[in-house]
């Protein structure tokens, strides 16, 4: 007689309230605790699979098969007519008070409950049983009611139980007859959610979000044509997802084929990657990375606001795409998956949320990923040169961003240098240093607007001279690998548009006592300029950098390059800019001789200017450099008429030094041409 009253009692429509605070609750789960709406299919797949992996368990631990009811799969639905879409499973199902206490209490989850009664050896079985937590809830970001109808695995199918509610506070149990063990999800859609129902929608979604679940998910086929549509003749079921997670089979079973496929289907590519990266770590914390290196760049590479390439999952199910917690901002090339059971996620399994475990996999991850960057360039370098083409620019962003591996990545830079057989990048800082000659102390770089400009600069001429290798520098972030990489293997970086373009101790004894002679010859003729370019240059000074050119502009300034300062300041100029001189050009040579000619302050300004442009800045007043231009050109053009110099020199000296000039003027542009080619 008590158990009929129970029965009679449970067979009764019964309402319930959610409990205290839930409607609030619920409220934040529909409208701000996810931000994509197709997520709801995500977790309920998921709750699904954790059905059946605790179904699983529990029937293997009595020597039962799970499978001897049928095959474990999920099965997804929908039904335009009634709006409706249905998520069902065969897993371990819930009884009446599992219900009440799973899914009548926000929050609340039977998994965790089911793991905390594990011990020893079972709780290692149940590493593939995720979270149940609140996912259930995100139904109602669609849903405007949710009916579940489920039914405990070893119960009888009068059993089952009918759960149903709107989300605003209420929700009605009733006992109902199920004849089959697990649980059965139907969602009556809100009205402006039609474009759910639509067969390849939720495939895609399914496809996204839960490729990986190991359990078959079973959805209708849709028809071939229009034809078999209006007929009602559907194609048969279909399995929607792979359902075998590759990263977590054996390296040894997997050939390239398999890795390459599965970087086209995760990637949305059609070419094969260059390399990869196939590891599962254990220890402290367990999880496994499969990482791929492409063999082009995305088209969105540049895009601040694009998500990363690499998917993060918990026991295969796919929470969210790196947005810069695991793999930092160089790298954000790289595509793949990262599967871990110890990743931190909140409630609704979107946000990462920092811990040891983050960090252990960031800082294995990236190491990973440099170290097989450094194998493909040691023993594939045609394959590294096509990685340095794509992506070279982005990586060259982890000398100032990473200081931790700064060093492994210095290791793969690649820069054209004035030894460089070709415009492609494919000087490495280690093979310059293996090249550096007898006596050099430091590694030497220009950095210029442009490759053309870096080739045909009069900064290198004495180093090109004295066989010095210099590094040419003309991509925008190469600023700043220069600033933040000081050193590399001991040797200073030194910019040859920087300080007094001392050669050290490759300038021999006979350039050293030159030098000092000619600093005793010019002094007269440097002050004089010095005093004409006051407010424009800081200094002006002999060179011995120069071969050819008879001027050039470099910075004071040891600590910042001229081309930083280009991008802090409008002219491209440095603060502290120096003008330098070549005593062994004739043109310099001709106004040291004539330094008292009324011409000499617009040869200043027009050796400056013509500095300024062959730096790759930018002339302040570009109209008064052409009107004194043309001024000297007019002078020298008058004065040849008369038989004088373009500074009253009557004599046939005059006429040589005209000569002298224009000949070193061809020498310097044919010197030029033939060194930058």
């Amino acid at each position: 007689m008590a158990v009929q009253a129970v029965q009679a009692e449970r067979s009764e429509r019964e309402v319930f309230g959610f409990q205290a605070e839930a409607v609030q609750v619920l409220d934040l789960v529909v409208h701000s605790l996810y931000s994509n709406k197709e997520i709801f299919l995500r977790e309920l797949i998921s709750n699904a699979s954790d059905a059946i992996d605790r179904l699983r368990l529990e029937l293997l631990s009595r020597a039962e098969l799970p499978e001897a009811e049928g095959p474990l799969q999920i099965r997804v639905g929908y039904d335009p007519g009634a709006r409706t879409i249905t998520v069902t499973d065969n897993g371990i199902g819930m009884s009446r008070d599992e219900v009440i206490a799973n899914i009548g209490t926000i929050a609340k989850s039977g998994t965790r409950e089911f793991l905390r009664s594990l011990t020893g050896d079972q709780r290692k079985d149940a590493a593939m049983i995720g979270q149940f937590g609140v996912g259930f809830y995100s139904s109602f970001i669609v849903a405007e009611r949710v009916v579940l109808t489920t039914r405990r695995a070893g119960l009888e199918p009068a059993e089952g139980v009918r759960w149903e509610s709107d989300g605003r506070g209420e929700y009605t149990l009733e006992a109902t007859e199920q004849p089959s063990r697990g649980t059965t999800i139907v969602l009556h859609l809100r009205d402006d959610e039609d474009d759910l129902l639509n067969g390849w929608r939720l495939r895609s979604i399914i496809e996204k979000y839960s490729d990986h679940i190991s359990v078959p998910i079973i959805m209708p086929g849709e028809p071939e044509d229009r034809a078999e549509e209006e007929e009602g003749k559907p194609k048969p079921d279909v399995t929607v997802n792979r359902a075998s997670a590759l990263w977590t089979r054996p390296k040894s079973e997997l050939t390239d084929k398999d890795y390459n496929d599965f970087y086209q289907h995760i990637a949305g590519e059609f070419t094969d990657p260059l390399a990869w990266v196939h590891a599962k770590v254990e220890g402290t914390y367990e999880y496994t990375l499969l990482l791929f290196i492409p063999s082009r760049a995305p088209y969105d590479l540049w895009v601040t606001e694009a998500r990363r390439g690499v998917r993060l999952h918990v026991q295969r199910v796919f929470i969210m795409e790196d947005t810069g917690q695991i793999l930092p901002k160089y790298l954000r090339f790289i595509r793949g998956v990262i599967d871990s059971s110890d990743l931190p996620l909140n409630v609704s399994r979107e946000i990462l949320q920092g811990s040891r475990a983050v960090d252990n996999i960031r800082v294995n991850a990236v190491k990973r990923v440099l170290r097989r960057l450094a194998e493909l360039a040691e023993d594939e370098p045609d394959k590294y040169a096509t990685f340095w083409k794509e992506f070279g620019m982005t990586l060259k962003e982890g000398i100032a961003d990473d200081y931790s591996n700064r060093d492994e990545i210095a290791k793969l830079l690649r820069f054209t240098s004035t030894k460089s057989a070709t415009d492609d990048p494919d000087t490495s800082l280690a093979g310059y240093v293996a090249r550096m000659r007898e006596g050099q102390e430091d590694i030497y770089y220009l950095l210029a607007p442009s490759l053309a400009a870096a080739k045909f600069s009069p900064h290198l001429e004495a180093f090109r001279t004295k066989g010095v290798e210099v590094l040419l520098l003309s991509e925008g972030v190469d600023n700043w690998v220069v600033s933040s990489l000081r050193e590399f293997d001991g040797r200073k970086l030194q910019s040859v548009a920087q300080g007094d373009g001392d050669l050290g101790a490759l300038a021999d004894e006979e350039e050293k006592q030159a030098k000092e002679q000619a600093d005793a010859e010019y002094a007269g003729l440097l002050g004089k300029l010095k005093a004409y370019l006051a407010g424009q240059a800081w200094d002006v000074r002999l060179s011995t950098r120069l071969t050819t050119s008879p001027a050039c502009i470099i910075s004071n300034e040891p600590e910042i390059d001229v081309n930083l300062m280009q991008r802090l300041r409008g002219t491209g100029l440095p603060r502290q800019a120096v003008l330098e001189l070549n005593p062994k050009h004739p043109l310099i040579q001709r106004l040291n001789r004539r330094q008292d000619g009324k011409h000499i302050g617009e040869w200043a300004q027009v050796l400056f200017n013509q500095a300024v442009l062959t730096l790759g800045a930018r002339i302040e007043d570009p109209t008064t450099f052409v009107l004194r231009l043309n001024s000297l050109l007019v002078a020298l053009t008058e004065d040849e008429a008369e038989g004088t110099g373009a500074d009253g020199a009557s004599d046939e000296s005059s006429r040589a030094d005209d000569q002298a000039v224009a000949g070193a003027q061809q020498d310097e542009h044919d010197s030029h041409r033939g060194e930058a080619g």
